[in-house]
């Protein structure tokens, strides 16, 4: 999309029953659909049927170093290569309003292939406080899209990003939560091929509530030639 242009939404009323209600939005500039979405909305219930994954044991945020302050640190490094350390300074000057707490930051000096999972503690930046729901909703919506699919390169790391970009992604909210309070976003990529990566994605409350699942498909193309050593 184009920010310096207005948006155009047209919305259609899917269906509408009496719990559960469809809407789907279509967002529009120079007359050509750029993002579509449908969103399902329902009435509060009580039922028995409940159940829910644990979630994972790791350390608490306050345990952890902030992003920023891992980037430092790795740019302390007199070794680093000058093009990995103008990198690392790009991503440090970038104003993102999320905080981030690795619980397993990958080591950026080694290109030996990962497990395909990421967790690590995310809040909004900033108040956001007892608002609508919706609010927290759309700001995790946000959260959930930072580092997802990178969560599918982590087996691959001896190659060169050209391009990544996404190309659907799925929400689903379970139980109330604030944005702005550190939940624990837990990815994970099952499968990668043609040039496509899955993930999917758990957003847990400090007290052990899961939250959100999250699922994205997207693009993924890299050069052929396995990068250098970072030293």
């Amino acid at each position: 999309g184009d920010p310096k242009v207005p948006v155009l939404y047209e919305v259609e009323r899917t269906r509408t029953g009496k719990s559960f209600s469809v809407r789907s939005v279509k967002a529009i500039q120079h007359g050509k659909p750029i993002f579509t979405c449908q969103a399902s909305f329902q009435l509060s219930q009580a039922s028995p049927v409940q159940h829910q994954y644990t979630m994972p044991a790791v350390p608490p945020p306050e345990e952890l170093l902030t992003q920023e302050e891992l980037i430092q640190k790795f740019l302390q490094n007199p070794n680093l290569a000058e093009g990995y350390r103008k990198h690392l300074t790009k991503i440090q000057a970038e104003d993102v309003p999320i905080d981030i707490k690795p619980v397993n930051p990958p080591d950026i000096f080694s290109s030996e292939p990962r497990e395909p999972k990421l967790l690590f503690w995310v809040r909004a930046r900033g108040y956001i406080g007892e608002t609508d729901m919706k609010v927290h909703c759309c700001v995790a919506a946000y959260i959930s899209d930072y580092a997802f699919l990178g969560t599918a390169l982590l087996p691959h790391r001896q190659y060169r990003i050209k391009f990544m970009v996404s190309l659907d992604h799925s929400m689903w909210f379970h139980a109330p939560f604030r944005a702005d309070h550190w939940m624990l976003y837990e990815c994970e990529s099952p499968w990668a091929g043609g040039c496509r990566g899955l993930v999917q994605g758990r957003l847990w409350r400090r007290d052990g509530v899961l939250a959100v699942t999250c699922t994205q498909e997207g693009v993924i193309r890299v050069e052929q030639t396995p990068n250098q050593s970072k030293l």
